[in-house]
């Protein structure tokens, strides 16, 4: 129990242990098809290197002995939406939780309580035990986001699931789609084709571009929903747009489309804000993606729009927040947008500078990702063979060692509705770069949305991450093995 990340809120063991054997099930109750689909998730992650039958049943009250027992009948209200209370005995493993989502996450600290071996995906001897004892535990903050820019390279649904799945076995609940940029443009959307089809065709360096039709990007959600993790789109404007100004003429103040770019540049492209035809634009594509988002946000970027005056980026930014809004959603942008009317329902993700006490002065929430801490795709050190350096190196330490409550002046704890780690692909290809950038300093990030402050040190967490390299190691993370950290 002294390996956990993210770490507990409450944990102690008595020493023993519980065993999984080939005669336990998974019990659920109340007996409802998401309970038992969270059963089936866990059996699904525990069959391939056990080889145990593990059947999912419903239950009344607690099974008999050697069985694992998932419930929300009874479950504290002081919980939340996502806290659980794990209690495990040499009889029983016992997961209660007030909501589903609950559920979810304690079966994440139940998966790091086995041997690492359980994470193959082919039969391993065991033996499968847990240590005995108990946890109560529950997230800091609400918002515990990776973002993953598909739009200077494309990555496939395959690779977005899989980042999903390693996302969720640290606790973190959202994945934001950088959908749009200069460079490509990813989503098909049915009223302007040539979004995707033109706009979408070329990535950075003149790589192969890519995007995901409607039914792809329902496919991503419906997954990451199965693992409690909400989608948040985003296509960024009014700058960084050319991928939508080479498809759609219409758009350029001037009526001439740019060619498609393939560089790394910002700054230089903008929407024409003059234009009635751009909301038109703007509210098709906030219109078709709402209604295949089931979350409550929609991200409208809003950073870097150095090609718009600020009066027209303010009448932009706040005509089309009414447009999100108007379709049922929450807007987000980046912290940019601080300086524009902001609803108290949007939420400016903070990059840089003091713009977040902007948000605050409003009543907005904000999101800190600040960039020489959480971006992720920022070279560990010199030597590292991908990767930018604008915002500074960032090791695995620098990742861990800082607090979101005193990071901007002006912006206290109840002001923050969470973390997220961007990670931007300007130099990553495939998705053994993408697993190289984010770990091992996503874990951190992950524990810093989730646990509480204190308690917490780089000295003790340097430990807890060594632990977990034989765990990465065995689900196939091509990790970076950095040196301050004491790899078992």
């Amino acid at each position: 129990m002294q390996n956990l990340i993210p770490k507990p809120v409450e944990a102690y063991s008595d020493g023993s242990v519980f065993n999984l054997s080939p005669a336990s099930s998974i019990y659920v109750e109340p007996s409802m098809p998401e309970l038992t689909a969270t059963g089936q998730y866990l059996a699904g992650r525990l069959q391939p290197a056990t080889g145990f039958p593990l059947k999912v049943l419903p239950s009344v009250g607690a099974p008999p002995e050697g069985n694992i027992y998932l419930t929300t009948t009874g479950g504290h209200p002081a919980l939340g939406d996502e806290g659980y209370e794990l209690t495990i005995t040499q009889d029983a493993l016992t997961l209660s939780a007030f909501k589903p989502a609950g559920l979810f996450w304690g079966l994440q600290t139940i998966l790091q309580l086995l041997p690492a071996a359980i994470e193959a995906d082919t039969l391993q001897p065991g033996p499968w035990t847990l240590p005995t004892g108990k946890i109560r535990d529950y997230p800091r903050f609400a918002w515990r986001g990776v973002m993953l820019d598909v739009a200077r390279h494309f990555f496939s649904v395959a690779d977005v699931k899989r980042y999903i799945d390693l996302a969720a076995f640290y606790k973190l609940n959202r994945l934001h789609l950088h959908l749009s940029d200069d460079q490509g443009w990813r989503l098909e959307i049915k009223s302007w084709p040539n979004l995707a089809t033109h706009g979408g065709s070329k990535a950075v360096n003149n790589d192969p571009g890519g995007y995901y039709t409607q039914a792809d990007y329902s496919e991503i959600v419906a997954y990451a929903r199965e693992r409690y993790i909400n989608v948040v789109p985003e296509f960024d404007m009014p700058g960084h747009t050319n991928a939508a100004l080479a498809s759609y003429p219409e758009l350029n103040c001037d009526g001439v489309a740019p060619a498609l770019y393939t560089g790394i540049e910002v700054g230089f492209s903008s929407l024409c804000t003059a234009k009635e035809i751009t909301y038109r634009f703007v509210n098709d594509v906030i219109r078709e993606v709402a209604a295949l988002t089931p979350g409550p946000y929609i991200h409208i970027g809003g950073d870097e729009a150095a090609a718009t005056q600020p009066a027209d980026y303010r009448q932009f930014v706040e005509r089309v927040q009414e447009i999100v809004e108007s379709h049922g959603k929450q807007m987000v942008g980046w912290g940019d947008v601080a300086s524009t009317r902001l609803l108290p329902s949007s939420i400016a993700q903070s990059w840089s500078g003091d713009v977040a006490a902007k948000a605050i002065a409003q009543d907005a929430k904000v999101i800190i990702s600040t960039a020489s801490k959480t971006y992720l795709d920022m070279k560990y050190n010199d030597a590292c063979p991908m990767g930018l350096k604008w915002a500074g190196f960032i090791s695995v330490e620098v990742a861990y060692t800082w607090d979101p409550a005193t990071q901007v002046t002006g912006v206290s704890e109840s002001d923050i509705l969470g973390v997220e780690a961007p990670l931007w692909s300007e130099t990553l290809r495939t998705m053994r770069d993408i697993e190289y950038m984010a770990f091992p300093r996503l874990p951190g990030i992950a524990e810093i949305g989730w646990s509480p402050a204190a308690g917490r040190s780089w000295d003790e967490y340097r430990l807890r991450l060594a632990a977990q390299g034989q765990r990465m190691e065995t689900m196939s993370v091509n990790f970076y093995r950095a040196p301050e950290v004491p790899w078992k």
